[in-house]
């Protein structure tokens, strides 16, 4: 069993109160204020040991850097700013996508990650151009050939 270290309790505070997915920079970024001298090695060390412990759930985007947050939250998916890269929950489900398998598949879980933009960047831009309608039904990430559409 792990100490709960005045780093460690940092940590997790940071994670818990920001209510949103965070990098391991993110997370230094924020317990920096309650352990004023915690380091970037300290950070990765128990993020590992949190995930270890099954209190962190890494969240994996294609293509980006692990980000945690707790195993607390119930089923949810995930948005991702475009314009800062910012990953937040979405607490919402489509429900059951067996219907979108293959005949004869079984479908056993699911991820869902949206892509746009959030509010704050949004507000930044003063308005938002909306993105044209695309009639593809193939999963949609960033690079995902679409570019006039996405």
């Amino acid at each position: 069993m792990e100490r709960n270290t005045r780093q460690r309790i940092a940590i997790r505070e940071a994670i818990e109160v920001a209510r949103r997915p965070l990098l391991p920079q993110e997370v230094l970024d924020q317990a920096q204020s309650l352990a004023p001298g915690l380091g970037i090695a300290t950070v990765y060390r128990n993020l590992k040991a949190l995930v270890d412990d099954g209190t962190l759930a890494v969240v994996q985007l294609p293509g980006e850097n692990p980000r945690y947050e707790p195993v607390s939250r119930r089923h949810h998916h995930h948005f991702q700013c475009r314009r800062c890269q910012r990953v937040f929950d979405v607490h919402a489900c489509p429900g059951d996508l067996s219907r979108l398998a293959p005949p004869g598949f079984s479908v056993e879980d699911h991820d869902l990650t949206l892509y746009g933009c959030c509010a704050d960047c949004a507000g930044q831009a003063g308005t938002v151009t909306p993105t044209p309608a695309c009639d593809d039904t193939a999963a949609h990430a960033p690079g995902h050939g679409h570019d006039s559409c996405c």
